[in-house]
């Protein structure tokens, strides 16, 4: 036996998906504005070209984005981008184009909201161990406000404890062969989720939360792109 050998890094494969319709952002293509010179979309690549667990990056956009978000990588040396394919109808389907584009080395696979352009590659490093600790873990932040539960009159009904309630974040990593079983049951069951970790614990996984931060905001109206701006100069100030 020997002793002290240091185990093999696993083949790690980063879907951005950036295929959404913007139906909230007043037809403005979220993905392509800018947030301090540098478009969203590529603001999300460069967290997982920046880490050294990620080995490759598919980005699933819309087929009209595509001749520009080839421009834009090459721009800004996002090296890791293998392809920049089309999406599908629905999230499911646009992340399922993703999946199916890996390389055959692809142990795990992380997939991450091309609108959250703030997400730290410290945390998509923490979050990739410890989905080859458990199977699959996302990213994920404990709720701070009071949530009421209430009725069709809404009247409140009951206060939740919320000691064990997080907000779900992406990335949400997985090891290839857990997620691509949960690909095959939506596909037999016509099951259509908005949330990858749903559709794993559809086949009875349970999906670890690793620690997350409350600056990786999704960018879903106008109002976010000036929140995210002020963020990410806070975030460039404690630098």
């Amino acid at each position: 036996m020997m002793i002290g050998k240091k185990k093999k890094r696993p083949f790690v494969s980063a879907i951005i998906v950036a295929a959404g319709n913007a139906s909230r952002m007043d037809g403005i293509d979220k993905q392509l504005v800018e947030i301090s010179g540098m478009p969203v979309v590529i603001r999300s690549v460069l967290a997982f070209e920046h880490s050294n667990k990620v080995d490759e990056i598919i980005v699933v956009t819309k087929k009209e984005s595509i001749p520009e978000l080839n421009r834009q990588v090459r721009e800004f040396f996002a090296n890791k981008v293998k392809f920049i394919v089309a999406g599908g109808k629905t999230r499911q389907e646009s992340v399922f184009c993703g999946v199916n584009c890996v390389d055959d080395r692809c142990e795990y696979v992380a997939i991450h909201d091309g609108a959250r352009p703030l997400v730290l590659t410290g945390a998509v490093d923490a979050c990739i161990d410890d989905a080859v600790e458990h199977g699959c873990a996302l990213l994920g932040v404990k709720v701070k406000e009071t949530i009421k539960a209430v009725d069709e009159e809404r009247f409140v009904e009951k206060t939740i404890d919320r000691e064990n309630l997080f907000i779900a974040q992406t990335p949400q990593i997985f090891e290839i062969a857990l997620y691509r079983r949960a690909m095959e049951h939506a596909d037999s069951t016509g099951a259509d989720y908005t949330d990858d970790c749903q559709l794993v614990e559809s086949i009875g996984q349970k999906v670890y939360v690793s620690r997350g931060h409350y600056n990786n905001i999704k960018i879903t109206t106008p109002d976010d792109i000036s929140y995210a701006q002020a963020l990410l100069e806070q975030m460039e100030d404690r630098i």
